[in-house]
Order: structure tokens, then C-alpha cells, then sequence
């Protein structure tokens, strides 16, 4: 959602309208991509880096003029043969469909537009949200947005539907993914839209500054704290989203550590490194690493174990820190640590594709 809310907020004053494209369904393939979009302006041209992928993007822009001409939407039907579901990371050939509808990016009351405004804002108090849209006829492109809160904006069609479909996905934002509902003979596609996952750093130094880079490229909010004001600085990290200045410990249990956040320690300190541990280890933090050696790493454990912290409590901690890339400089350290992080998010192996393919 963040990718796409960036290319909007630049086109707001370049474009009046565009068609926004999104991958609402695929039969016949694995792993599953609902939720993929891309955005089309006027003349066939694709607005910015959000794209379905392969040949997909080139039968979206075709159709697209129609639907900007016509103003309304459309669902399209593509049938992929093995090597074409490659190019959008389909395992295998099947057949896929892709909603296509008008947004005008001038007209503050556009439905669309509003709703994901909405569910931009209540994501950003730590909220989640669900778009869901009719796909077919009659009343297709009619939305409805759903809170976690149970606020409800906007109708499919017919009351009884909007009860049906809102309470699957009120049940749905605990833990489901994006994905097409059929419910009294009515599909509708359900875009789940959560708030971006947390990378905090504690530590301003050499490695972080990679670190907030590729964490913002995969979508993460990035958070650095450091008590040390030369170098948390936004001449260091002028793209980090948020930078806080004084005692870690403190500042840590200003952010929420629950699944979704990744903590990163690489101040090399000993008196940030135990406070912040002490309590974090404490929590639901999905991700607690720790930069240093093997005997730094032991150290630190005997000290956490002394203060009484339990055996599966301490077995949380990843020291040394990162997958085993051979990692010598910052980049490439920040490039393990970022995906050691995925790995534990997916619950993935860390294994070569080759290997893991061999082994199952």
C-alpha cells in the first residue's frame, strides 16, 4: 500500500485520471499473488514502479484505455501458459484475472481514492483495514471499507451484503491475506491493508545507514534511536522515517514490539545493549538481533541470564547477527541481517532455492 500511496501523491497534480490495476485472482498456480497492482495513465503509459509483471502489464495497458474512456470498470480474464506465470513469480501456467477501474486523482470525493485514504490513515495509528470491491455485474467497482475498529463506509450493492462480507473480513484482518470472496453468489475482492512492518535500529553508526536503506525499500517503517547526537543526525539518515535522540531503553518501549516490528542492535555498546534487551526479550518482538561476535554474544547471554531471564527467552536473541553471506562491509552486512529478517517474518528456511528444492 505505501508504494502505491507514494506514485498517487506524485500524480495528483500530473494526472486527472488513471486506471489502477489489480490482481484479484489466479487458478492453476502457486504461490498466490492476489493484491499485485500497477497504475496506468492516459496514453498507455505505466506511472511509476508498481507493476503486476511479464506479459500481464502489457494486456492491462491495452484495456486500460478503454476503461479511462469509458469510465468504468472492468474485470479481464487471462489465460498464461508456464512461461509467461513465471514472469509474475507463478510457478506454473493457469489462468488469472485482473480488475481494472477509474481513479480520479482531482476529485476528492472519488471512491476509491477515499477509501484508501481512510485505510492510509487509520494505518497509521496502528490500525488495519479491508477494501473490499464487487467484481461483476451489476454493481460492480461498488466498495465497501472495513475497520478493525467495525467502522463501515460505502455499500456492495445490498445491505445484507455488506453484513456478510464485512463480518469475513473483520475476521480476516486478524491474520488472512488479500484474496477473492464468493458469498450469496457474489464475488468480491478483499484487499487487506495492515500497517507497514517496524525495522528499529538501535545504534546510528555504519551499518545502520544501509540498514534504514533496504529496509525501506522493502516497505518497512524504519526507526533509529541513538543517544549519541552526532550521529543520529539527517545528514546521516535523511531518508529514515522516523529519528530519535536520547536514552535507547527509553525510547524502545515507545514502539510498539509486537510481531510485525524487527529489532536490530549495532551500537556495539554494552550500556544499550542490555537495558534495551532486557526488556524487549520480554516482549512479542517478531525480531531481535544483535550485532558481534560469537564471545560478545556469550558474554552479553551470561549477563541476561544473571538478571533472570529464561533459557527460551534468551534463545530469541540472534547473535552473530545475519544470515551467512560472507558479509565484510556495511552494505553487505545490512544486505544478511535484512535477510535473516524475511526469513524469520515468512518462516522460511535461509536456504539456497537449490538446496531447499533437493531437500523436500
Amino acid at each position: 500500500m505505501s508504494e502505491l500511496f507514494e506514485h498517487i501523491e506524485r500524480l495528483r497534480q500530473a494526472e486527472g485520471k488513471v486506471a489502477l490495476a489489480t490482481l484479484v485472482n489466479t487458478r492453476g498456480t502457486t504461490p498466490r499473488k492476489e493484491g499485485a497492482q500497477m497504475l496506468v495513465g492516459e496514453g498507455g503509459r505505466i506511472l511509476g514502479s508498481v507493476t503486476i509483471g511479464g506479459c500481464v502489464d502489457a494486456q492491462v495497458i491495452e484495456e486500460s484505455a478503454e476503461v479511462l474512456g469509458q469510465n468504468l470498470p472492468r474485470l479481464l480474464e487471462l489465460n498464461l501458459g508456464d512461461e509467461e506465470a513465471w514472469e509474475i513469480g507463478l510457478t506454473c501456467g493457469g489462468t488469472i484475472e485482473v480488475f481494472v477501474e477509474p481513479v480520479t486523482l482531482d476529485r476528492p470525493g472519488d471512491r476509491t481514492l477515499l477509501f484508501y485514504e481512510r485505510a492510509r490513515a487509520h494505518a497509521a495509528t496502528g490500525g488495519r483495514a479491508a477494501i473490499l470491491t464487487r467484481l461483476e455485474a451489476p454493481d460492480h467497482g461498488a466498495k465497501l471499507l472495513v475497520l478493525d475498529s467495525g467502522v463501515l463506509e460505502g455499500s456492495l450493492g445490498e445491505p445484507f451484503l455488506d453484513r456478510r462480507f464485512a463480518a469475513e473480513a473483520l475476521e480476516a484482518l486478524g491474520s488472512g491475506g488479500s484474496r477473492t470472496l464468493f458469498l450469496e453468489g457474489v464475488r468480491v475482492f478483499m484487499e487487506v491493508l495492515a500497517p507497514p512492518a517496524i525495522l528499529l535500529i538501535v545504534g546510528g553508526g555504519h551499518v545502520a545507514m544501509p540498514l534504514v536503506n533496504l529496509g525501506r525499500t522493502l516497505g518497512f517503517r524504519t526507526v533509529v534511536v541513538d543517544g549519541r547526537p552526532r550521529f543520529a543526525t539527517r545528514e546521516r539518515f535523511p531518508d529514515v522515517d522516523e529519528l530519535r535522540i536520547g536514552i535507547p531503553s527509553d525510547l524502545v518501549r515507545e514502539i510498539p514490539l509486537i510481531p510485525g516490528t524487527a529489532l536490530v542492535l549495532v551500537a556495539h555498546d554494552y550500556k544499550y545493549d542490555l537495558p534495551v534487551l532486557r526488556h524487549a526479550l520480554t516482549t512479542e518482538v517478531g525480531y531481535i538481533g544483535l550485532l558481534g561476535s560469537s564471545r560478545r554474544g556469550a558474554a552479553i547471554l551470561n549477563l541476561l541470564r544473571e538478571d533472570g531471564l529464561t533459557e527460551a527467552q534468551l534463545a530469541r536473541l540472534r547473535v552473530p547477527i545475519g544470515l551467512d553471506l560472507g558479509a565484510q562491509s556495511a552494505p553487505e552486512i545490512a544486505l544478511a541481517i535484512m535477510a535473516e529478517i524475511l526469513a524469520t517474518q515468512r518462516g522460511a528456511t535461509g536456504l539456497p532455492l537449490s538446496e531447499k528444492v533437493k531437500s523436500t
